[in-house]
């Protein structure tokens, strides 16, 4: 029996290719592309490429040719017929497989008579807002500071204070009555009977599907009148939980960008996109949804929720932090960006641009974007907000609340991370809270702080003598060691071929700093659509993907480096990479090792014992490793 295309298009939708292809192929993932050793022939460099997106998710490789969907993918791996794979696939994603029998089918035709009779809306309201009757909401959409332009992008219309405005033009359409009430264009009076527009003397902001098309309206009044605004109500076509405004024209900058933003509401995305951020959305009259997260995650690993730097925004953030926690998975998380007291994001963006932090402008909402928190830093913030921690049973109870939450976290290996991280903050934050042998003074919670690294290396000193020190403050490093890392961009950045050769090595390594490991995605992304590039090409390309400035200053940190230098020598600055790249697996090294000795301190099972001794050897190796290499050799590359 066939299957229903729309019930296809729907399982494709709702199952990520990510997750599935994940379960069999080790994916480096950067925003709505991820790369890795293709699972249908041996290979040593990654040609195995997965995209995902509303737009046809699939997998291909350059190297044997196999292409295919999610549905292909588990046919391919494990051996199923077609059938199959969609019982196994829809039964993971919780959805029942239809029928097809005439009543199915009718159905999705009348779906697809819905979603036109909602475009001939859309376009009834179009012409009303350029027409007499639409004059009111035109001067209003004006006095907002909406450009014709982005009126018009946005398709945004006016529905006429009467009753049946709508509902005549559908009737002379021939449109069945009963059919517009389904679309929730029109509203029945129980009582009485009668059948009038649901929408009236509203301004007019069409929803769309990702596709582009009609699917709901919110209408806005133009004064004081409850509610001010009013959304479609749930339809065949229109599910709030799962649709976010405004995503059929975010979803391509934001997968060019890596980057999302969720707002509150309409006007906030159109200011936004007029102010240079197209890559906006908000939900619709609902708070966000695990389905919403979901979506957002096809687009950025970690999107950005915008609030109101207010109470409201605060419990806003709290709900958000609620909703992810049992959905995080590795990679994929949120971040919290808080706008300035009484502003909104069209406030803000419409605002007079100023130098000062009071300013208004694009330039006001990057920089808000820009300190946008990590969740884990609010989820501490918000178990930790106002918990007095003064008496050894009150930090009990503070413990045993925080992991309490960090065990809503499905997966285990989020949730050991985020256990690591929690007691490493418990540690650091009773250590402020414990007063001293004989003390009688009132103990007070210290604030937890990043560390700060720097480059505090002499002249010819390798990378494993760097120490914290005051140098990354002035290059506002924010808590990361740069120069590594920095270096490492710089000596692919200038010789690209190095990029072909450890590909899969240097995507394999997790840069703290954002903009640095922005950068590194981009590079990256260049090297595996165009690989014949040349160092000067590539760097064109770069700086036509927005990251000038960024380039600008790795050469400023890095002009003392000889093997970083255009004029180095492949296998002199290929030397230089792999040196740094092993320094670098030191690191990660040493923070697994201190992890894995206090866990063992704190409970001396065999797990924790056979963790701690298997980051002792690697550790050793590491060592054994840094013996073989003649650091007489590379400390001249330091030097010009």
């Amino acid at each position: 029996m066939a299957l229903l295309p729309q019930f296809l298009e729907e399982l494709r939708r709702r199952v990520s290719i990510f997750d599935v292809v994940g379960r069999r192929v080790r994916l480096n993932r950067r925003g709505l592309q991820a790369t890795g050793l293709c699972p249908f022939h041996n290979e040593k460099s990654p040609s195995f490429h997965v995209y995902e997106g509303p737009d046809e998710p699939h997998y291909h490789c350059f190297g044997c040719g196999a292409h295919g969907d999610v549905i292909t993918f588990v046919m391919e791996t494990e051996g199923m017929q077609f059938r199959d794979a969609v019982e196994k696939l829809a039964g993971e994603a919780g959805l029942e497989i239809p029928r097809d029998n005439p009543e199915a089918r009718a159905r999705a035709e009348r779906q697809d008579t819905l979603a036109g009779v909602m475009e001939l809306a859309a376009r009834f309201f179009e012409a009303q807002l350029g027409g007499g009757a639409g004059k009111a909401g035109l001067e209003y959409l004006r006095g907002r500071g909406l450009s014709p332009d982005t009126i018009k992008r946005f398709r945004l219309g006016f529905s006429p204070d009467g009753f049946e405005a709508l509902k005549s033009k559908l009737a002379k359409e021939n449109i069945p009555e009963a059919l517009s009430l389904e679309a929730g264009l029109l509203v029945k009076n129980e009582e009485t009977g009668r059948v009038y527009d649901r929408f009236r003397g509203r301004v007019m902001f069409p929803i769309m599907d990702p596709k582009g098309r009609v699917i709901a309206f919110g209408g806005r009044t133009m004064g004081d009148e409850k509610p001010k605004y009013l959304n479609s109500p749930e339809t065949p076509l229109f599910h709030k939980g799962r649709t976010l405004y405004n995503l059929n024209q975010a979803q391509k900058p934001a997968r060019d960008k890596n980057e999302i933003i969720v707002v509150e509401g309409y006007m906030d995305v159109i200011a936004l996109a007029e102010g240079g951020f197209p890559h906006a959305v908000a939900p619709l009259g609902t708070a966000l949804t695990e389905d919403h997260i979901q979506l957002l995650w096809r687009f950025a690993q970690e999107p950005i929720l915008c609030f109101d730097g207010d109470a409201a925004g605060q419990k806003a953030a709290a709900r958000g932090v609620e909703r992810v926690l049992p959905i995080l998975k590795p990679g994929l998380s949120l971040r919290f960006a808080y706008l300035p007291q009484g502003q909104d994001p069209d406030d803000l963006i419409r605002g007079p641009s100023s130098g000062g932090s009071s300013g208004g402008g694009a330039g006001a909402m990057r920089q808000v974007l820009e300190k946008a928190l990590p969740l884990v830093e609010v989820f501490w913030q918000e178990v930790l907000a106002g918990r007095s921690l003064e008496t050894p049973e009150r930090r009990s109870g503070f413990r045993r609340d925080l992991l309490g939450a960090v065990g809503r976290i499905a997966d285990k290996g989020v949730q050991e991370d985020y256990r690591r991280e929690m007691l490493g903050r418990l540690d650091q934050t009773f250590a402020g809270a414990r007063p001293g042998p004989g003390s009688t003074s009132r103990p007070t919670q210290r604030s937890r702080q990043p560390g700060r690294f720097a480059d505090t290396r002499q002249p010819g000193m390798p990378f494993q003598h760097l120490s914290p020190g005051g140098e990354a403050a002035r290059r506002g490093t924010s808590g990361v060691k740069r120069l590594p890392y920095e270096v490492l961009l710089m000596v692919v950045i200038n010789h690209p071929d190095l990029l072909h050769r450890h590909h899969e090595t240097v995507a394999l390594i997790a840069i703290p700093d954002r903009q640095l490991d922005k950068l590194k995605g981009a590079l990256l992304d260049l090297a595996t659509r165009h690989p014949d590039l040349d160092a000067n090409d590539f760097k064109n390309h770069l700086m036509d993907l927005g990251f000038s400035g960024a380039i600008e200053t790795l050469v400023r940190h890095t002009g003392t480096i000889r093997f970083a230098l255009p004029s180095a020598g492949l296998s002199q600055a290929e030397a230089g990479l792999l040196h740094v790249m092993a320094i670098l697996r030191e690191t990660e090294i040493e923070v697994e090792l201190t992890a894995a000795a206090r866990a063992l301190e704190e409970d001396m099972s065999q797990d924790n014992l056979d963790r701690f001794q298997a980051a002792q050897q690697q550790k050793l190796e590491a060592e054994s490793r840094r013996r073989d290499l003649d650091l007489a050799e590379f400390d001249p590359l330091f030097k010009t």
